[in-house]
């Protein structure tokens, strides 16, 4: 025993001989704590990180002398030397001098500096935040480079890169702490409607261009990282308060708020909570352009008459006079009507709002960087969504709830997303369900014909009026009749029934948009460094998600229940420094499969060098393959969209949507078919007509394949580099896409197999056809390719200059398929600049942005049309108190009032001036 205690006590002895501790103090050029900056032994795989107050401590088996590297985000490294047990350290780390030191996680899974990366990257910080020029934080990202924000309403901006985007952008994958922010039934992100409110952000990076390799699918085109700030680094109560106008043409100068409130404490070293909660509200940019698309110039005297802005009146038919009165051919003739619409202002609150809370625990049971993380997250929100039809989101809910283990080496994360459309509704099904609630379409088109015949005839008999003049005066004449007792907007009447319809799901009588289509999802993540001794950076990875589809039968073909189904995948990732340091390999592969595709392999590879005596220049190439699986809606909606159905082509969704259909009297008395017909899904890929060849009057039969998974090989060079007083980043690319997922509109006879040269082309003669809109992949390939440079300084001494453009441009065979819409909605080139000071003079700054964008051609489902160029300039002024904690701040965006869009059907982008206070920000 008495030898045992001895050999112990020897061993404590070495042990205790063997450990050396560091303490030290962390702050800015202010003398401000720096929460959270990281404290890593060089060359090694040890370190910590600063408490609240800058405090670190460090225990190491490493004995002196050796080097500890400090970093933190927006400041740059510094290297101290210690050469003594128990030293204590004051450690001042300064403003990272240009964008390029500061550090970045999401291009490789690890930190590393801008200057380093291995692919493009665009960072959003703090400083950024304070300093933006947008009335939020999200809005400012549109001045990074090579980034896009098309504004579908006041609360739904949608974030693109490298083009092909809609608003429903299921091409960009967008992360909150670690969770995809899309909305599981509509696939695609709602910008940050019900994201994360500016109290909470901590930096929020960008890769633009294609990430599947580490991050799978849905990062096809690009990925945003939103980062949030620890409670155990940033504690105590911050609030904002923002308020002021929008102004627009169209509807007026209206108030504008935004407040919010981040509480977060730490009861120990061991458990932290923290909570936010944020308001806004504002007056949605209303949408009155009644310009018809499809035959310009046209107005409601137009007896066809389709407003872009106008609803309902897409109920159209061909009339036959001479059939209904029974008179020879030619002796009143025909017309196309439609019926009459609603503007979209009555069909519609414009009353934009979003409210956003969430509540975390942080647990740390050994009181060091291992920590046990829940996070729930509730967004309401009031929007508009533009898809096939203009949608008035109200009182949508997204959850997301994340249980999350994770230290320096590794995280392991579920989390369940689930949405709640709420009172959401279609406005295009609105206006034509309360034109039903009063009159029916027959009966409407009835007593049009039965008031235009005999106008008519006496305009021609009596009134010695030309056949055009008296066509005019009986379609006028027609319309009245047939709009008595139309219900006007503004009556009981029209209240009534419009309540009515927005809370029918049915579509055929109502307009309410149904979802509470949810998903699952497991990933994890582990770097094994520190295992090999730091030889190399190694991670493994993977995910698992299941999607559960439950609309009841409104959106997707779920009428008998929910459709589930799931994907999985796995990377692995090697980065490794060699030559000095100098010359960086990163090699990465992920596989994943989903259930319904064979698994497809993304590999990525990039090489960087350092070059320089001050290592102040950096190049790079990489070449990576993607891909990209279709989503929910592609695979299992079933929705008429008014304009046509859309039905998705996973095979077993084929048979699943069946409709009855009318079919003319006329093929009834001619060719003996019957009053109606039902058509299934499956028709639409299988027995159809391509709509350009109809409409080019030469009908062509076509078999349209089901969707595949679509793939990108994407190659990319770059330069980073300071140069003097120059800091310059640009980078160039060239993407080839492969069984692009596109969307083809088709026409399905109602009897006749498409191609039989005789029953199925009476059937388009007759107008017994219904459009359908399939989903497909395209014929040919598809390039794109572009590039951006970006050039800071300082000039006049202190004061910040930034200038960047972006090149963006693509190219396919169309007259191998003339059908196909891409939807790349990108302009082909863009200017940004900025200008400013942080410290203009003692606690007061102030930032100017510029930006200006081509003119291009917008295609979308909606509507197709030319976005004309616009010049967009915005400004802030922010003045600091310190002894109270406070930053005031006055600004506006699109000072210059011109008005602008940037997608066909919205309404116009005015300009909003905001003051505001934040306490402790």
């Amino acid at each position: 025993m008495k030898r045992l205690i001895i050999i112990s006590l020897m061993l404590f002895g070495v042990v205790s001989y063997a450990q050396t501790t560091v303490q030290g103090k962390v702050v800015d050029e202010n003398n401000e704590p720096i929460p959270g900056a990281n404290v890593v032994l060089v060359g090694k795989a040890e370190g910590t990180t600063t408490d609240f107050d800058g405090n670190f401590t460090f225990n190491t088996s490493e004995q002196p002398p050796f080097q500890l590297r400090f970093t933190a985000i927006g400041f740059s490294d510094f290297v101290a030397s210690v050469t003594s047990n128990n030293q204590t350290l004051s450690i001042t780390l300064n403003e990272a001098s240009t964008i390029l030191d500061e550090i970045v996680i999401s291009a490789s899974r690890t930190p590393e500096r801008i200057f380093e990366s291995p692919v493009s990257v665009e960072r959003f910080g703090l400083k950024e935040i304070k300093n933006t020029t947008a009335e939020s934080f999200y809005g400012g990202l549109q001045n990074l480079k090579g980034v896009d924000i098309n504004t579908n309403s006041l609360t739904f901006q949608s974030i693109n890169t490298r083009g092909f985007a809609t608003f429903a952008n299921n091409r960009f994958l967008q992360l909150v702490d670690g969770m995809d922010n899309s909305a599981p039934g509509l696939n695609f992100v709602l910008g940050n409607l019900v994201g994360m409110s500016e109290l909470e952000v901590q930096s929020i990076e960008i890769l633009p261009g294609a990430s599947s390799a580490l991050y799978g699918a849905g990062a096809f085109n690009g990925i945003l990282f939103m980062n949030s700030k620890s409670p155990f680094d940033f504690q105590g109560i911050s609030a904002y308060g923002k308020t002021g106008i929008t102004s627009q043409d169209a509807a007026g100068d209206n108030n504008y708020y935004d407040f919010g409130i981040r509480v977060a404490h730490a009861f120990s070293d061991k458990v932290a909570v923290k909570a936010n909660l944020s308001f806004l509200k504002g007056e949605d940019w209303h949408a009155v352009n009644t310009a018809d698309f499809s035959n310009p110039g046209a107005d409601r005297t137009d007896p066809n008459y389709n407003g872009l802005n106008v609803y309902g009146d897409e109920v159209s038919t061909l009339l036959n006079f001479d059939a209904a009165a029974g008179l020879p051919t030619g002796t009143v003739g025909t017309a196309q009507v439609s019926r009459t619409g609603y503007n979209e202002r009555d069909l519609v609150d414009y009353d934009a709002q979003s409210v956003k809370t969430d509540f975390s625990v942080f647990y740390r049971p050994f009181a060091d960087d291992f920590e046990i993380i829940y996070n729930g997250r509730v967004g309401r929100g009031n929007t508009i969504y533009q898809g096939a039809n203009r949608y008035s989101v109200k009182n949508f809910i997204l959850q997301q709830h994340k249980l999350e283990f994770r230290n320096k080496n590794f995280f392991l994360r579920g989390y369940i997303t689930t949405e709640n459309s709420g009172d959401s509704y279609d406005t295009r099904f609105t206006a034509i369900n309360v034109n039903r609630a009063w009159k029916g379409d027959t009966e409407w088109f009835t007593d049009y014909a039965s008031t235009y015949i005999p106008t008519f005839l006496g305009a021609i008999q009596q009134g010695g009026l030309t056949r055009e003049q008296a066509s005019t005066a009986a379609h006028a004449a027609a319309r009245q009749a047939a709009d008595t007792g139309r219900f006007l907007p503004g009556t009981p009447q029209f209240q009534s029934a419009f309540n009515t319809v927005i809370n029918d799901g049915d579509l055929t009588t109502g307009a309410k948009f149904i979802d509470n289509t949810k998903f699952r999802h497991v990933n994890g993540n582990y770097n094994f460094a520190h295992l090999i001794d730091d030889w190399a950076d190694l991670q493994i990875g993977g995910s698992f998600r299941e999607y559960e589809l439950n609309s009841g039968g409104t959106i997707f073909t779920d009428s008998d229940g929910p459709i589930k189904y799931n994907e999985y995948g796995a990377y692995v990732q090697l980065q490794k420094k060699f030559l000095d340091d100098r010359f960086k390999f990163t090699g990465s592969a992920r596989y994943d499969k989903n259930e319904f595709f064979d698994g497809f392999l993304s590999p990525r590879l990039s090489l960087a060098y350092t070059a320089g005596e001050n290592r102040n220049h950096n190049f790079r190439v990489s070449a990576q393959q993607g891909f990209r699986n279709p989503t929910t809606q592609d695979l299992f909606i079933g929705l008429n969209a008014g304009s046509a159905i859309l039905v998705g082509s996973a095979p077993s969704n084929l048979d699943k949507d069946v409709r009855t259909f009318n079919i003319s009297q006329k093929a009834q008395d001619d060719l003996g078919q019957p009053a109606t017909t039902e058509i299934v899904g499956r028709a639409a890929y299988e027995n159809a007509y391509s709509l350009s060849s109809v409409l080019a009057g030469t009908p062509e039969a076509v078999n349209t394949s089901v969707i595949k998974p679509e793939e990108i090989t994407a190659f990319e060079a770059g330069y980073r580099g300071q140069i003097g007083k120059f800091t310059i980043d640009l980078s160039g690319y060239y993407n080839r896409y492969k069984d692009f997922i596109s969307n083809v509109t088709v026409l399905v006879p109602f009897y006749g197999t498409a191609g039989d040269g005789g029953l199925s082309l009476l059937a388009l003669q007759n107008g017994d056809r219904q459009p359908y809109q399939t989903y497909t992949n395209a014929e040919v390939d598809i390039d794109s390719w572009g590039g951006t440079v970006g050039v800071d300084t300082k000039v006049f001494g202190n004061f910040d200059l930034g200038v960047n453009y972006t090149y963006a441009e693509f190219d396919f065979d169309k007259a191998r398929f003339p059908d196909f819409e891409t939807n790349f909605n990108t302009p082909k080139h863009k200017v940004k600049a900025s200008f400013g000071n942080t410290e203009l003079f003692k606690n007061f700054g102030f930032n100017v942005n510029y930006r200006w964008s081509d003119s291009f051609f917008w295609e979308a489902t909606f509507a197709d049309g030319d976005v004309p160029a616009y010049t967009v300039l915005d400004a802030q002024i922010n003045y600091a108190v310190p002894s109270i904690k406070s930053v005031f701040k006055a600004g506006g965006s699109n000072l210059l009032g011109d008005e602008y869009f940037q997608a066909i059907g919205t309404g116009n982008i005015g300009s909003i001036y905001y003051i505001s206070w934040t306490i402790n920000p």
